[in-house]
């Protein structure tokens, strides 16, 4: 919606326009019983730049306000990750269009036919598709959604899974776009004889025509090969390329941002010491590195701050540190006496083996209470 962010309706959770940049933040209890925070920027495939420049450095101060303890991630229609699929079961349904126009329809969700392709063993993947006889193949499961009745038909090579998946997201789609009231029909691959629901499903075709086979996929056969890494540093949205034969821990800089480009996934890593101006910066350069690579659809884009990497970032890395993360408080620690170094203070700090009492706890307690100026000491029992 141009430069504005809006919240969202949790009736439309799940439900992401085509032409809108979407930013999800999904918070869960971890082991050590900390919160764990995830932030998440889709992309739709008709989103402009000016949106996903908007949706990035929401993130990034999302993150900030999160005390940049959050992994991001940027999503990408289509390419979505499994994680970020998980959040919205049974699917998340693509809308033509800008989510302004929303609210210029009539209400009536239900008035043509649409179709729609379901993959995936884990999670549901679903992408409209063109209305077509030629739309159809054996590898996957497919949905068409009349005003009146909603059609699965199931490709002869989907797996269980898929098919099962699929029959959750018609039910779904039935609750939400029919209000429950909508037939369900259910077609086999193949399978024609005696099935009224079969007849019905291809008149809608103009009759039944046998599907073609499916080509096998060109990737079936050797390999992909894996692309050399590629590691960045950032200097004013420039990329600079960092030569090494091979990567370790030391050569990232607390105050630096780095990208890491292996192909399949690109990870972007922000020093702990960089301002959120600069990690503004930082997600902007990744926009542009990825839109300048040709690879606007890459679904794999992870941003992390540094003590809080992902494990698939450490792995290619020689050498990580087993302890690397600092805790909180050592961290502020070093902050402040960096400052008053630098303001020409001689800072020494206390060592942890030897602790001193600096303030006595004995004696008595007395609270005074502060209201606009005026100071009262407070009795005993308040």
């Amino acid at each position: 919606m141009g430069t504005n962010v809006v919240p969202i309706a949790k009736s439309l959770h799940g439900k992401f326009y085509t032409g809108n940049c979407y930013i999800i933040l999904h918070t869960a209890e971890v082991k050590s019983g900390t919160r764990g925070h995830n932030v998440h920027y889709w992309i739709g495939e008709e989103a402009t730049e000016e949106d996903c420049l908007m949706a990035s450095d929401k993130a990034v101060e999302l993150d900030a306000a999160l005390g940049s303890h959050a992994i991001q991630y940027r999503e990408t229609q289509g390419e979505e990750s499994d994680k970020f699929l998980s959040y919205f079961r049974p699917c998340i349904i693509p809308v033509q269009g800008s989510f302004s126009s929303h609210w210029r329809r009539s209400g009536d969700e239900c008035d043509g036919t649409m179709m729609f392709r379901c993959e995936g063993e884990h999670v549901a993947r679903l992408r409209e598709v063109k209305f077509s006889r030629s739309s159809l193949d054996h590898k996957a499961a497919f949905i068409v959604d009349t005003p009146s009745k909603i059609f699965l038909f199931s490709g002869c090579n989907s797996c269980v899974q898929t098919r099962a998946m699929t029959l959750d997201v018609i039910k779904h789609l039935r609750e939400t776009q029919h209000c429950g009231r909508c037939d369900i029909g259910i077609i086999e691959d193949g399978k024609l004889a005696g099935d009224s629901d079969a007849g019905e499903f291809w008149n809608l075709f103009g009759g039944y025509v046998p599907i073609p086979r499916d080509v096998p996929d060109a990737d079936n056969g050797e390999p992909m090969a894996t692309s050399p890494k590629k590691l960045f540093w950032i200097n004013k949205r420039n990329l600079v390329p960092m030569k090494a034969h091979f990567l370790e821990r030391e050569m990232l800089k607390s105050d630096i941002s780095y990208i890491l480009d292996y192909g399949a996934e690109i990870f972007l890593w922000i020093g702990m010491t960089t301002l959120v101006s600069e990690k503004k910066t930082s997600a902007t350069a990744l926009e542009e590195y990825v839109h300048l690579q040709g690879r606007s659809s890459i679904g794999h884009t992870v941003i992390m701050t540094e003590g809080h990497e992902v494990a698939d970032f450490k792995l290619h890395f020689q050498h990580w540190p087993k302890n690397g993360v600092q805790k909180l408080y050592e961290t502020g620690r070093e902050k402040v006496a960096a400052i008053f170094k630098h303001q020409g203070y001689d800072v020494a700090e206390i060592p942890d083996d030897k602790p001193r009492q600096l303030i006595s706890s004995n004696g008595c307690l007395k609270v005074w209470l502060v209201d606009r100026g005026c100071v009262t000491l407070l009795c005993t029992e308040e």
